[in-house]
């Protein structure tokens, strides 16, 4: 593979010779497979040590999962918006090279484990640039100019969302009374549609890069596609994505006060509680089909692995925030 690919780099490059020094498996990215390459580049004008990430779709997928040309193309529209996000640099969709669809990214410091994140205490400095980052990402909304694989906008993606998870959820071969309550809950409480925006899906403490307390880069560009920005802020804040720092509302980085405040100065729209409640439900449904979906390539046999295993055991958790969130009398986030 390291013949082809730098010879791919080398190409791209415009470079004399190209040489992959190192090459190692990145942890996490259950959905994606991705590579950190130490790569010597002679010639050209890119000439010199360079450390890069090779993207490649794994070898089974969950749906609505973006293949790699999308998130590229996600990846250069958000870095034109002023995301900080890694460098997007090359993709190939020739299988020649490596075996399989691939892009090459600037590799950004830091650490992206949530549970280092948060075991770094309160951030709330982060939590407001984070907050003003997505605000960024929401200014791209649907018109001519956008990417044609994301498609018309949906008129009320939050119904959209609802019958597609039942759908999925129908599908399964096990009955899981607990999430079907939810989805039941959201249709029984409808929230108006809003406005429509290019959103994340993931993001969350766990896709974001960072160093010495500062945000070096967002990560994993595999879900975007459009829907209610409130979406994207009830993700952010949902209790399965802080890593057991439960009081850290935000991510588990901080209370939700700065995470929304930075959100909307950058984007002058107000954060709405009962969209936040209702989002935030919605959140730990579809958490958990994707849950349903990851343990499922392991247990059909498509892609044996210990992590997608143990993806599916996140399930009675997930279905007690479900309950917990929909009980009578809750309040609103």
């Amino acid at each position: 593979m390291n013949g082809a690919l730098a010879a791919f780099i080398r190409e791209k490059a415009g470079a004399d010779a190209v040489d992959i020094v190192d090459e190692k498996r990145l942890a996490g990215g259950a959905i994606q497979e991705n590579r950190a390459l130490d790569v010597e580049i002679a010639g050209g004008p890119r000439a010199g040590r360079h450390a890069l990430v090779l993207r490649t779709e794994a070898g089974s997928s969950v749906p609505l999962s973006q293949p790699v040309a999308n998130q590229f193309a996600c990846l250069t529209l958000a870095r034109s918006v002023g995301m900080t996000v890694p460098e997007p640099l090359w993709r190939s969709d020739d299988p020649g090279v490596i075996g399989a669809p691939f892009c090459l990214m600037r590799r950004v410091p830091g650490t992206a484990l949530g549970n280092r994140v948060v075991r770094q205490g309160p951030n709330p400095a982060l939590a407001e640039r984070l907050g003003r980052e997505l605000a960024r990402l929401h200014t791209i909304v649907p018109g001519d100019d956008a990417p044609a694989f994301l498609g018309p906008p949906p008129e009320n993606p939050a119904t959209d969302a609802i019958a597609l998870y039942r759908g999925f959820l129908d599908a399964e071969p096990m009955p899981h009374p607990a999430i079907e309550w939810g989805l039941r809950w959201l249709e029984t409480h409808p929230v108006p549609p809003g406005e429509i925006v290019l959103c994340h899906h993931d993001f969350r403490t766990g896709n974001y890069m960072v160093e010495n307390g500062g945000l070096t880069g967002i990560l994993d560009w595999e879900f975007a596609g459009w829907a209610d920005p409130m979406e994207d802020v009830a993700w952010f804040c949902a209790k399965c994505w802080r890593f057991g720092a439960n009081r850290l509302e935000a991510g588990g980085i901080a209370d939700r006060a700065p995470f929304y405040a930075g959100y909307e100065a950058e984007s002058g729209r107000r954060v709405d509680p009962a969209k936040i409640r209702f989002y935030e439900v919605m959140a730990h449904v579809r958490w958990a089909v994707i849950a349903l979906h990851q343990c499922g390539r392991h247990l059909s046999g498509a892609e044996p692995d210990l992590e997608l295993a143990l993806i599916g055991r996140r399930l009675p958790e997930l279905e007690h925030e479900i309950l917990s969130l929909t009980a009578p009398g809750r309040n609103d986030a």
